[in-house]
């Protein structure tokens, strides 16, 4: 340390990032060593108080302590943690002045006081990659000392980073090099290794001696008045300290909602939120579509799949099938989500499964016929009409059953719906009568046999029998595809209970319900009043279509020389471009929808909420966005175009076809300049879900 009034204490604080940059990169011409703090400097963080990234490792500890049959809670878990970093800090202040603790050694000690002699050797490992891993996801690096890093690395300064924290260098250079900063740091240190912190000066005495560097010619960046200022100053080196009050603010506001959520549960679907903002960096420009996904459908589909993963873990269930098109979406959130809710890995295994009703009606009839409340299914768009838009539906041949239509005083154009000219309940009571005709339903299970012979090869193959429990989620909203899945496999003795899981219930047809094959759904169900939950009623083709996967519908499931193979929808025509069409412009709400879903894991997994703690605000969004949207929204995120395969072309009778349409399909002028427009399709709403 240099004599007294041989320099003079050089240490200037900063309450712009900018204006530090700028004076940073004056001094740094004529200076060779440039050197860091790391927290709250080059890396801040999405959350206001560091130590709430221990929660998430506090319960994933005592989630391994229960598989291991050892009864704590994540809550003793960290005071157990807690007390013996102390008493390793306390330990160290006998020796050195910093009263530094190391992590692994005391998170080694945690864990062997917790797990005694079942502790297997990888157990720190995987706690300490998780930990870190947790951190990660907090961690933003500031964009303007990002890119004063590349100026610096490409003027050849040597460029340290250096950080009181109980983390080793080993660990924060994982941190780092996650955060893209090793690429430009010459070595990263860590008062965790020696106990020797820049809070007393030693650290920078050890960096100075580790790499025989000048302090004349040394310049340090922190963001503490004390440890990033006047301690380097006492040794000649300059520094410069930031006092942001913008990222001050920030914090502020993220502490004030945190603590909001600890006893009002709407903002805890806030601070979820707030914590899944981009920062810094991360703040470019991107696509409305992008923003919409990110910040309205991540939130309610990582939600959703969160609860499944819980319902799933509760069952104990081995296997979750994703089914139909917007599975492909569900299945990627669940991928995305995982690894930050569910550390332990006690989850089922995901696989996603080609199906559509198109593909899964005809397998249905196969062992026990064409049902009535089938056919009655097939009646509810109000474009079927008749046996023709059935045997569409069913995959069935018209003119290989013109017989029994015959038999029973049918045609094929028969009127068998009341919402098209020319019905007469007669007819609908023969068609009835024919499907209690045996010859009738032989017919039709000959015909759709081979379709779910191939069904069951590709169940097989997937490993959908081979479970006693599996999991199915849906979109909803009848449960539809999981009446025909499992109706086309009842016969089997090997078939698994099927838990159903939709996005939403709708329930318009009473389901079939049994202990071995039930469907809840989980945003909103109709066997629960919910209002608010009930807005994603409004726009259910939105939903489909920004979750729907970037391949044609399925047609049917076909028998092969070699086994099977799975027939998708033409996508040369008009329909298939109209569709490739839909699928581009969703596109960039689809990546938002994965992107959010990622920082969801990350965000939930810190909070420790659930379903039932986001319901609130989730409430909320349902109601802004989808009751009372703006006309730019509804114009922003409706579908363009929307296939309905089980949908036919007939046209109804005006009073049908010309009934109020949606919300969300009124034209711009109408959703602009008609008066009390949303008040009157709430009011609307409310009414028939009371009479429901």
């Amino acid at each position: 340390m240099p004599a007294a009034g041989e320099y003079r204490l050089e240490v200037k604080i900063f309450y712009s990032i900018r204006k530090l940059v700028e004076e940073g990169r004056r001094r740094s011409a004529s200076l060779s060593v440039i050197s860091f703090d790391l927290f709250d400097t080059l890396l801040i963080r999405r959350i206001h108080d560091p130590d709430l990234v221990k929660l998430p490792v506090a319960r994933f500890i005592a989630a391994l302590a229960g598989e291991a049959g050892l009864n704590w809670s994540w809550n003793r878990v960290q005071r157990l943690r807690d007390d013996i970093e102390k008493r390793h800090r306390c330990a160290t202040g006998e020796q050195f002045e910093d009263l530094e603790a190391c992590y692994p050694q005391f998170m080694r000690e945690t864990l062997a006081t917790i797990f005694g002699k079942r502790m297997e050797e990888d157990l720190l490992t995987r706690v300490t990659d998780y930990e870190l891993a947790m951190e990660s996801t907090m961690l933003v690096v500031r964009r303007e000392f990002g890119d004063w890093l590349r100026e610096l690395k490409g003027q050849g300064k040597r460029i340290f980073i250096i950080s009181d924290i109980y983390l080793p260098a080993s660990h924060l250079e994982r941190l780092a090099a996650n955060a893209g900063l090793m690429e430009y740091a010459e070595a990263v240190v860590s008062s965790a290794d020696t106990f020797l912190a820049k809070a007393s000066g030693k650290g920078f005495v050890r960096l100075r001696d580790a790499y025989g560097l000048d302090t004349a010619s040394w310049l340090h960046v922190g963001d503490n008045p004390v440890s990033d200022g006047l301690r380097p100053a006492e040794f000649g080196i300059r520094a410069l300290v930031l006092h942001d009050g913008s990222e001050k603010w920030r914090k502020a506001l993220v502490k004030r909602y945190y603590n909001y959520s600890q006893g009002r549960p709407f903002w805890r679907g806030r601070i979820l939120q707030q914590l899944m903002m981009p920062l810094e960096g991360e703040n470019v420009e991107r696509h409305p579509l992008y923003i919409e996904g990110f910040n309205f459908f991540a939130p309610l589909i990582g939600a959703m799949v969160q609860q499944i993963a819980e319902r799933c873990r509760d069952l104990r269930i081995a296997k979750i099938f994703f089914l139909s098109r917007e599975g492909w979406t569900f299945k990627k959130v669940w991928e995305a989500i995982a690894p930050a809710l569910f550390p332990d890995g006690r989850l089922p295994a995901a696989e996603y499964l080609y199906v559509s009703r198109m593909a899964l009606a005809g397998a249905s009839c196969a062992y026990q016929g064409l049902t009535r409340t089938n056919a009655d299914i097939a009646f509810l768009p109000v474009g079927n009409r008749d046996f023709r838009d059935v045997c569409r539906i069913f995959d069935l041949d018209v003119n290989a059953l013109l017989p029994h239509l015959q038999r029973h005083k049918l045609a094929p154009e028969t009127t068998l719906s009341p919402h098209h000219e020319g019905y007469d309940p007669r007819n609908r009571l023969r068609f009835n009568e024919m499907l209690e005709d045996e010859d009738f339903q032989a017919a039709v299970r000959d015909r759709v046999r081979p379709f779910n012979d191939a069904l069951q090869l590709y169940l097989e193959q997937a490993g959908f029998f081979a479970q006693g429990d599996v999991a199915i989620v849906d979109i909803g909203w009848l449960g539809t595809i999981q009446r025909f899945l499992y109706e086309a496999v009842t016969h089997r003795p090997d078939k698994p209970r099927c838990h159903g899981f939709l996005f939403c219930a709708t329930r318009g047809i009473p389901y079939p319900a049994t202990p071995d094959n039930y469907i809840e759904g989980i945003i909103y169900d109709r066997n629960r009043f919910d209002l608010a939950g009930s807005f994603v009623l409004y726009a259910r083709d939105v939903f489909e279509e920004a979750c729907r996967a970037p391949h044609p519908t399925l047609n049917r499931y076909r028998l092969t020389d070699k086994g099977y193979e799975l027939e998708f929808r033409r996508v040369d025509d008009a329909t298939g471009r109209a569709e490739h069409e839909q699928d581009r412009h969703f596109s960039p709400l689809q990546e938002g929808i994965i992107d959010g879903a990622a920082r969801f894991g990350a965000a939930s997994a810190l909070l420790g909420y659930s379903l039932d703690d986001y319901k609130p605000w989730l409430n909320y969004l349902l109601t802004s966005k989808l009751a009372f949207p703006t006309t730019g929204e509804v114009m922003k995120i409706k579908h363009r175009h929307h296939l309905d395969d089980f949908h036919g072309e007939k046209k109804p009778l005006p009073r049908y076809a010309n009934s109020r349409p949606p919300l969300w399909d009124r034209s711009p002028m109408v959703l602009r300049f008609s008066p009390l427009l949303r008040i009157r399709y709430f009011l609307r709403h409310i009414k028939d879900r009371l009479n429901e």
